[in-house]
């Protein structure tokens, strides 16, 4: 833990590609709750584990801080990232209360492993849009454009669901593209065009609109074809069931919804 993590009551730890190890050691800084915390209907409290998409950094962290103001003596822990890296840590034994994935599928091998409790729910929808430098300089203007020759171009790696859906996409137009580098999650695609390092990088409509004015969106009908389902579920050994219960209705009441579709997102 950082000082500057001690002195706040949310915590937000960063995961991309590091895999299942790095997930595990959130069981050595997790404050745990007791089992049976908030499960009877009452006053929740202590930790809450969750467990998110990187594309959902921005509007569960807000999220996050509404739950705790709701609900004095609770913390929100988060971890983002790439969803096969944290359904990875979910599956190989880390203690979590909440997933919140970015694809049905990823969502399906944590529950197949028997590590989710009841029944997975969508509650948004993510659509891909293409990130450009600020301007546009590239006059990047369809999917296509960005199989030009010396044009460097970012996707997410196939086994997440960001690169996924670039892919069923680039399938939708008879595409074929070669990028600069796969990235392990949206963020990190999008931050290689925040840097220069990209001309371009094919990501989330959520990212671009988060991003502000350090990158250029640009719209492309593919991208209707590979639209992503983001299911949220309670898991099976959630330390603080009542908790997380409480924090899965949030995302899903009016409030929380408003704050994803203020981000971007499609109502299911």
């Amino acid at each position: 833990m950082t000082t500057r993590s001690a002195h706040r009551t949310r915590r937000a730890l960063r995961t991309g590609g590091a895999g299942a190890a790095a997930l595990l050691a959130l069981g050595a800084c997790s404050p745990a709750a007791s089992p049976d915390s908030g499960a009877s209907g009452g006053e929740v409290s202590g930790t809450v584990t969750v467990f998110a998409a990187a594309s959902l950094k921005e509007s569960f962290t807000t999220l996050g801080e509404r739950f705790e103001k709701d609900h004095p003596g609770t913390n929100v822990t988060f971890s983002f990232g790439g969803s096969d890296s944290l359904a990875a840590g979910i599956t190989g034994g880390a203690p979590v209360d909440v997933f919140a994935a970015a694809s049905t599928h990823t969502m399906e091998i944590v529950a197949d492993h028997g590590d989710v409790a009841g029944t997975p729910a969508t509650f948004v929808r993510n659509q891909l849009e293409i990130a450009t430098l600020p301007g546009n300089p590239d006059r990047i203007s369809s999917l296509r454009d960005l199989t030009r020759p010396g044009l460097k171009v970012v996707l997410c790696d196939t086994s997440v669901p960001c690169g996924a859906a670039a892919q069923t996409a680039l399938d939708a137009g008879g595409l074929k593209l070669e990028p600069v580098s796969y990235e392990q999650d949206v963020k990190s695609a999008l931050t290689k065009v925040e840097l220069k390092e990209a001309d371009a990088a094919v990501v989330y409509k959520t990212d671009v609109r988060a991003a502000g004015d350090k990158v250029d969106g640009v719209e492309f009908p593919e991208s209707a074809e590979a639209v992503n389902d983001c299911p949220i579920a309670l898991l099976r050994n959630a330390p603080n069931p009542g908790a997380a219960k409480a924090f899965i209705a949030l995302v899903k009441s009016a409030e929380g919804q408003k704050v994803l579709t203020d981000a971007g997102f499609h109502r299911p």
